[in-house]
């Protein structure tokens, strides 16, 4: 039975950002109820409960949900709606309340009179932030958004950011272990921890009907839906969550002395001009990998096998 469009299930991860977010939400959430939104809230206590959470309210009916923490929460929470938000005509939506460390994905939508660019993304603070979607959750404004699909050899991810494999996952590895209370500093902090111990390897994959597998070492290889990630790198600067497309970089086996010099450019986006990096907008991509390995996928580290990477185009709705 339908909750209706107004009703909210909202998933609170206290964790997030450091424990930021278990401070902050109950007065965000008061104030969004003291406007007349009706809601039921969950607080998680532990890895994975927010899908175990929003699978069971998408089941009972719920089609909104506002999720309370970081790009991780909204992760856990997409991977509870999907696969069986596939098969239904109406999409979810989800408003996200940027609480967490990162929050890379909703920085697409913050930027001034459509201008997509970093410095009017970054000009954003995490109180516009918050005021955007809260304005968007009262007045009903959403705009349909991607999903991208991941077969990898033990089931099937989704996820709204992107997934990378290579240096990014490292440093993602690096910060969740020793830096992740520190926000985006920390991120910083990884990166310069994996500049010492750089690794160029080959992650071979056939990109859309090529006749052949790409098998050349790399740096990395990212696939994503929106532009940033780790808060401000401004890895894929071409994306658009909502065209339909899946936005695949690939930077080649560059040593540690270039990327030092072009680091900048990870977060302005210049980087994709070095003669090493390559970029296509594509919709699906083949992985021929002899097994698992580390990827960073919407902040999560995980080690898969991956198979194939899918667009599922205007899947879900974004309060924004």
């Amino acid at each position: 039975m339908s909750r209706g469009r107004t009703h909210f299930f909202a998933i609170v991860n206290p964790a997030a950002g450091g424990g930021r977010c278990g401070k902050r939400a109950e007065s965000v959430l008061a104030e969004l109820r003291a406007s007349g939104l009706p809601m039921e809230v969950v607080w998680t206590r532990r890895p994975g409960e927010a899908t175990l959470c929003a699978r069971a309210a998408y089941g009972e009916g719920y089609r909104s949900f506002l999720i309370v923490g970081g790009d991780g929460t909204a992760f856990e929470v997409l991977n509870g709606l999907f696969p069986e938000a596939e098969r239904e005509p109406e999409r979810p939506r989800l408003a996200l309340l940027p609480l967490g460390t990162g929050n890379s994905f909703l920085r697409d939508f913050l930027v001034v009179e459509g201008v997509q660019a970093a410095p009017a993304a970054s000009a954003h603070s995490g109180e516009e932030a918050l005021r955007r979607v809260q304005e968007a959750m009262r007045h009903g404004r959403t705009r349909a958004c991607d999903v991208l699909r991941l077969v990898h050899r033990d089931g099937v991810l989704y996820f709204l950011n992107l997934l990378s494999v290579g240096f990014p996952a490292d440093v993602a590895a690096v910060t969740n272990r020793w830096f992740k209370p520190f926000g985006e500093v920390g991120y910083l902090l990884g990166v310069f921890a994996c500049l010492m111990r750089l690794k160029r390897r080959a992650f071979p994959v056939r990109v859309e009907d090529a006749p052949e597998m790409d098998a050349r070492r790399c740096l990395f290889l990212t696939f994503s839906n929106s532009k940033f990630t780790g808060g401000r790198m401004l890895i894929a600067p071409q994306a658009d969550p909502c065209d339909g497309l899946i936005e695949y970089v690939r930077w080649g086996p560059i040593g540690r002395i270039g990327l030092l010099r072009n680091l900048p450019g990870l977060f302005d986006g210049s980087h994709i001009a070095h003669p090493l990096c390559e970029r296509q907008a594509v919709r699906r991509i083949e992985f021929s990998l002899e097994g698992p390995v580390p990827v960073m996928v919407d902040g999560e580290v995980l080690r898969v096998q991956c198979e194939r990477l899918e667009v599922l185009p205007a899947a879900i709705e974004v309060m924004i």
